[in-house]
């Protein structure tokens, strides 16, 4: 079987952009959640989030483009972009055919929708933009990036929700090893700081209420977690057959190794008790991997610091890990990034292919008190130097669509 590889990383996010800064704060335990700033919050239970700062599409995209782009599409091409400098890949007519792309947003374009809702009602059909449909369809971002680099190989779009960053890489992992493709562009974007997100995850009771302290508001597996604090951002891999990517000279980060799905077929928004589809996700993902639970040295968590969802899923790492549970280092990056929704399982990723580079763990922050229940080790406050040869990623998302990839470290000689 063809083993797949990353060689190429692009990070727009509420710790930073690119993947160098992303890194060093994500290690250092600095929160990116603040106030919300992109529109008037004043009337709102949650008014915080994680907002990607400095963040100026015209430096990436064609200024004629950019116009044309919601957010998610502006933070989703930018992101690819980096991606493809990153990897020093040229898309030439030669490879264009070799290159597809699977790009997911859990929910689109919300800001363009809204805005374009606004002009229907004020100013009637007649005005509403031609470019509302192309701007708001969450596909786009896979076309508009095959679009702007000529890359003509299998293209989708993947939406899974809080999933679907996990699932456009696990896809993309298997277009590689099938040999429909030798290179992918994988990954999720998601601009979702909105009125109408807001008001409708409020509305859920989703998300926390902390707005005296933001950056302490996101708190994995924490007694006194009050839901999740919603971010935007990007992040895209470069996924590359091996033996390409040596013969290229390509840096290679390391090997996406296991892949791994399954449903609930429980609820549309809550965990199933005990984790049972988390548990076969994850078992499924060390299966392709031919890896045993003893194998695994780090977990990257969904943990979105919600009550139920948080131990639901440190059951099922007891359930799916056995004694090992007990043993291996688990830690949650939206502690710091908040939940970037459609993009959350690919920033994670990116997270855990670092961790097994540098072999250090990230944290999880504002950790003070474990919930009952939640009693696994979560590398609390401060990263730890640690040997990470292999880690999961866990992502779950509404309706019980399940994704999980196992990371290994770059092969030897890579």
């Amino acid at each position: 079987m063809k083993r797949v590889v990353v060689t190429g990383l692009g990070v727009l996010s509420p710790l930073g952009n690119g993947w160098q800064t992303f890194w060093k704060n994500c290690v250092e335990g600095v929160s990116g959640i603040g106030p919300v700033t992109q529109f008037d919050i004043s009337r709102y239970g949650c008014k915080i989030g994680g907002e990607v700062r400095g963040f100026v599409p015209e430096e990436f995209l064609p200024k004629k483009e950019v116009r044309k782009m919601d957010r998610f599409l502006q933070l989703g091409a930018a992101a690819a972009k980096m991606a493809l400098e990153d990897g020093k890949l040229e898309v030439t007519p030669e490879n264009a055919n070799d290159i597809g792309v699977i790009i997911g947003s859990g929910i689109g374009g919300m800001q363009t929708l809204e805005a374009q809702h606004k002009v229907l009602l004020e100013r009637g059909p007649e005005k509403v933009s031609p470019f509302f449909i192309p701007m708001l369809i969450a596909n786009m971002a896979s076309g508009t990036v095959s679009i702007l680099h000529g890359m003509k190989g299998p293209n989708m779009t993947i939406v899974t929700a809080c999933a679907t960053g996990a699932h456009c890489i696990g896809e993309s992992v298997n277009i590689i090893r099938d040999g429909k493709a030798k290179m992918m562009v994988a990954g999720g974007t998601e601009g979702v700081i909105t009125p109408m997100a807001f008001a409708g995850f409020g509305a859920m009771h989703a998300l926390s209420t902390r707005n005296d302290a933001p950056e302490q508001a996101s708190r994995p597996f924490d007694r006194d977690r009050d839901g999740f604090v919603m971010s935007e951002g990007a992040a895209i891999l470069l996924l590359e057959e091996l033996e390409h990517a040596r013969a290229r000279g390509a840096t290679i980060y390391g090997e996406i190794a296991g892949y791994g799905m399954s449903a609930d077929a429980y609820h549309i928004t809550s965990p199933e008790p005990g984790g049972a589809g988390a548990v076969k996700a994850m078992r499924n993902a060390m299966k392709d991997a031919g890896v045993s639970p003893e194998q695994i040295d780090y977990i990257n968590a969904h943990a979105t610091s919600t009550p139920v969802g948080d131990r639901t899923e440190t059951q099922a790492i007891k359930n799916a890990l056995g004694d090992h549970a007990a043993k291996v280092v688990v830690s949650s990056t939206k502690s710091m990034t908040g939940h970037m929704l459609g993009a959350a399982g690919a920033i994670e990723t990116i997270a855990c292919l670092l961790a097994t580079r540098d072999s250090v763990v990230p944290p999880t922050i504002n950790l003070d008190n474990p919930d009952e229940g939640c009693d696994l080790d979560y590398v609390p406050k401060k990263a730890r130097e640690t040997r990470v040869d292999i880690a999961l990623n866990n992502s779950y998302g509404f309706g019980g669509q399940n994704a999980v990839l196992l990371i290994r470290k770059a092969p030897n000689g890579a």
